[in-house]
């Protein structure tokens, strides 16, 4: 505390401009891998300390499905695969 200043987490997840994030189990990983005839090499990464995964029980290699709301589409899905840096 410097100065009378209260450190306080904010949780990004609530905020209205952060889509949802959500762990996929590994029935779920393979079928999107299968889906898109892809290794988990060939998706992006997400570093495990990002702050919309913040309370996740996340590992390495673990994949993340990320859902937008899109003006177009309607939503869109996205993935990703967790690396710690």
């Amino acid at each position: 505390m410097v100065f009378g200043l209260v450190s306080k987490r904010i949780d990004v997840r609530k905020h209205v401009l952060v889509p949802k994030h959500e762990k996929l189990s590994d029935k779920e990983k393979e079928e999107v891998l299968l889906s898109y005839h892809a290794s988990v090499e060939n998706f992006p990464r997400i570093l495990k300390k990002d702050a919309a995964l913040f309370g996740m029980n996340l590992k390495y290699g673990d994949m993340i499905r990320i859902v937008r709301k899109s003006p177009t589409a309607g939503q869109t899905v996205f993935y990703r695969v967790v690396v710690l840096s």
